[in-house]
């Protein structure tokens, strides 16, 4: 599928929806391509997982659990001071 610029701007998700169905969609400004929108691929299998992380483990950037543990219960963490988007907020502003 091909989309113009102003026309993929105003039917967005025409061009998502057409990506979501397997499809590439070229983007163009005055006729000419410059960029495409094209589905990801991703692991299909367990086994495609299993080769990644061991792949990622031999390289040294990651490192198995020597336990196995289900993942931490979803309590909220209570912390002292304001809210951290006041924080972020000051920190841009004292740097910027």
């Amino acid at each position: 599928m091909r989309l113009g610029l102003r026309e993929a701007n105003q039917r967005f998700s025409k061009a998502i929806k057409a990506v979501k169905a397997g499809q590439e969609v070229v983007l163009t400004e005055r006729g000419a391509p410059i960029a495409v929108i094209k589905p990801i691929a991703a692991p299909q299998t367990r086994e495609d997982t299993s080769a990644i992380v061991e792949r990622l483990q031999s390289l040294g950037l990651l490192r198995r659990a020597q336990k196995q543990r289900p993942m931490p219960g979803g309590r909220p963490v209570t912390i002292k001071g304001g809210p951290l988007s006041r924080t972020v907020r000051e920190e841009r502003d004292a740097t910027g």
